[in-house]
């Protein structure tokens, strides 16, 4: 069981430290005093063992009308340690470029988690990623379009209640891993897919080792090299519910589960970024957006020929001008995948954020 308690000034779940007397939001900044009982409220993490595939009952239709748009961009380099990444914070500045200026997404609504952040709450530890997880889904609506962008290292451990069928859950990696632990995926699927209701869309963009189903999505795209796909079925031998409450997500990854993501510079050349992070922008920009099959096709196109020189729009260029480094052009291996809360025709279903 995890203590929760309700910021005094805009209502969001923020997670307690043990025996904290106080919290500060991380979204607003507002310091709540805990010593009040009525603040406080007690929630699991993790989903009840003896849940069931189906999913929850039907709620009413959502409207048309179009709704808000939030997004989390968190990017963890590492600084200073034996794991550095040298092109996570490029991915953060890169992804907020596009959502603002290709899909309208308003600045105030974007949380940006980094290690160039100054407020401690804004980088990106383990508490501070449960929050802001939190932050994204808080009181979502129908027609809402919610987006979570990970740049990090991603890893695995091993699995002991039977979900996984590899037999390992898939992990982020917060700067503070070492000593606080990982980021387990029945944690972001408990914290970001189930509660989704109906009419809410949330994407997300994830660029790490071992994130092929780092959300634990039912359903897993697995395609070929001509473009030819099948679903595979993920749901766990369990009975665990994987789904959402009756919203839609879907989740681009760098690689699949036993693959690493590399951070290069054999795409912008002279600027390290993620692999899978670049492919995704300029397959955007290029015009291959238009259904989540081409732009699948694109982006793995783009990683297989990343010693070709590549050329896209103003993010593109915009990853040319930081110039925070260069590295060897070693040949990428990744294979982005596509994992969703229900099988569709990716070539006819037309990709929007």
């Amino acid at each position: 069981m995890v203590l929760l308690v309700d910021c005094s000034n805009c209502r969001r779940p923020l997670q307690l430290p043990p025996n904290a007397q106080s919290i500060r939001c991380a979204i607003c900044h507002a310091v709540t005093l805990v010593a009040d009982p009525r603040h406080l409220r007690r929630t699991s993490l993790f989903l009840n063992p003896s849940s069931s595939h189906q999913p929850p009952p039907p709620q009413p239709s959502p409207p048309t009308t179009h709704g808000r748009k939030r997004a989390l961009i968190c990017a963890v380099s590492y600084k200073n340690t034996k794991n550095e990444l040298k092109g996570c914070i490029n991915d953060a500045k890169c992804i907020k470029y596009l959502l603002t200026n290709r899909f309208k997404f308003p600045e105030s609504s974007i949380l940006m988690l980094t290690e160039e952040e100054s407020d401690p709450y804004r980088r990106p530890t383990k508490q501070n990623i449960r929050m802001a997880m939190s932050w994204l889904v808080q009181g979502c609506k129908a027609g809402d379009s919610l987006v979570f962008h990970y740049s990090g290292h991603g890893s695995q451990q091993k699995n002991y209640n039977g979900d996984e069928i590899d037999g390992y859950d898939e992990t982020l990696c917060p700067t503070d891993f070492g000593t606080q632990g990982m980021i387990l995926d029945d944690e972001i699927n408990t914290t970001i897919v189930r509660p989704l209701p109906r009419g809410v869309k949330l994407h997300a963009i994830i660029d790490a080792c071992h994130s092929g189903t780092m959300l634990d999505l039912p359903f897993l795209c697995r395609m070929d090299k001509t473009g030819k796909y099948t679903w595979e079925d993920h749901r766990p031998r369990s009975g665990t519910w994987k789904g959402t409450s009756g919203g839609e997500v879907i989740s681009f990854s760098g690689c699949d589960d036993n693959q690493t993501s590399a951070d290069t510079s054999a795409l912008a050349k002279n600027t390290l970024t993620g692999a899978m992070t670049y492919a995704f922008i300029q397959a955007i920009e290029r015009g291959h957006g238009t259904t989540y099959g081409k732009l699948m096709s694109a982006m793995r196109s783009t990683i297989r020929n990343a010693d070709s020189f590549v050329d896209g729009g103003p993010v593109t260029h915009l990853l040319s001008m930081l110039l925070t480094g260069a590295g060897l052009l070693n040949r990428i291996t990744q294979e982005p995948q596509l994992t969703a809360h229900e099988p569709f025709d990716i070539y006819a279903k037309a990709f929007s954020l």
